[in-house]
């Protein structure tokens, strides 16, 4: 069984057990439970359903954790103008659960 389900904007395909990493959601804290209801298409193995836009299905998470990805170096550099710039970014990310899927 299986899920493709939505969220800020991406995708995501989930199986109860798997562990996905998601874009940070701030309101989450760990250990809370999280349900994702914008389920785009939805797989008992045999059947696939595919909603317009959503299936009436729920996907039910753990939030295990909170963290940041690695830096990212940004550097901008202009010729003969003797100017540059060096940033670093870390992308901030929410690690979830699957534990189950209904509907």
């Amino acid at each position: 069984m299986y899920a493709v389900f939505s969220i800020i904007g991406r995708q995501f395909k989930a199986q109860p057990g798997d562990t996905i990493r998601l874009d940070y959601v701030h309101e989450a804290k760990e250990g809370e439970k999280l349900t994702f209801d914008k389920v785009l298409l939805c797989s008992d193995g045999q059947n696939v359903r595919v909603g317009t836009p959503y299936v009436g299905a729920k996907v039910v998470a753990t939030v295990v954790s909170h963290g940041r990805a690695k830096k990212v170096i940004v550097y901008k550099k202009k010729k003969r103008t003797d100017s540059h710039k060096k940033q670093g970014h870390r992308q901030r990310f929410t690690t979830v659960h699957i534990d189950s899927i209904e509907g």
